[in-house]
């Protein structure tokens, strides 16, 4: 039986613990540790029916009962979390703090089995993005369990981890983008006479739709915008709308934003 333990019960434990349970399946023990009551039991009632689920209070007890430790909270909490915990079992090491490198993950773990991943919440519905970036006391296959894990809750890169900082802003923070792009299309069909739920209705399938043609076309953005886009036409008018409201500068800081302050957390 594969023992895991999550020191972290938020958005990404959620995630990744639905995708374990797909990848491995009933033959698992999962022991979380979060301070939140209300985080622990919403991750419970997540996969109690699908796998055996424990709380545990102690982060040391917790890596000690565990073959892979999932460390997932937030940056300014590591600290605290990881004080005067032995990973003397020598477990997977798992992290998906933001910013924090290898190298501050061994000074606090003791431990050079560690794995650096930046998931990102669609992995809750099968379709995330996630990259990995592995310490030197790694073993491969401990990288392809990682892998085999991310690739059933959606696509998987593996990258040097001076590129992991660009992973976060964009596929990492990326989701709160699209979230803020749906409901701007929304708003603004209401603005013009649609009612909400079918501007909702519209304004989703057209983002997935359009997500769906790059992927399977693999045709570069511009192409099929220019598709869409004819001479005198509502798109043209559309998108010179985005560009007197510097939309693409827009998107292109965010991203560049989201990147800096995942430096600055490391």
């Amino acid at each position: 039986m594969r023992k895991i333990g999550f020191i972290g019960a938020g958005q990404m434990a959620k995630s990744l613990a639905v995708g374990i349970i797909k990848s491995i399946g009933e033959d698992l023990q999962l022991f979380i540790s979060d301070p939140s009551d209300s985080a622990y039991e919403s991750l419970r009632d997540l996969i109690a029916e699908r796998s055996s689920v424990t709380r545990v209070n102690n982060n040391s007890r917790l890596v000690e009962s565990s073959d892979v430790v999932f460390i997932a909270v937030k940056p300014q909490y590591l600290d605290a979390a990881l004080a005067e915990v032995a990973f003397e079992n020598n477990p997977l090491v798992v992290s998906v703090v933001a910013g924090v490198q290898l190298l501050e993950l061994e000074r606090l773990t003791g431990t050079r089995r560690i794995v650096r991943v930046m998931p990102n919440t669609p992995c809750l519905i099968g379709q995330g993005a996630s990259a990995i970036a592995a310490g030197d006391g790694v073993e491969s296959t401990d990288i392809e369990w990682i892998k085999n894990l991310l690739t059933s809750v959606g696509s998987v890169v593996v990258l040097d981890e001076r590129l992991m900082d660009s992973v976060t802003g964009l596929s990492g923070s990326g989701p709160a983008y699209v979230f803020t792009f749906v409901e701007a299309l929304i708003d603004g069909a209401v603005l013009t006479g649609l009612p909400r739920t079918t501007a909702r209705d519209l304004a989703i399938q057209t983002v997935v739709g359009a997500a769906l043609m790059l992927q399977q076309t693999g045709e570069h953005p511009a192409i099929l915008r220019d598709r869409v886009t004819s001479p005198g036409g509502t798109t043209i008018e559309g998108l010179k709308a985005l560009e007197e409201n510097s939309f693409r500068d827009a998107v292109m800081s965010a991203v560049q934003a989201a990147t800096e302050r995942s430096r600055e957390l490391g």
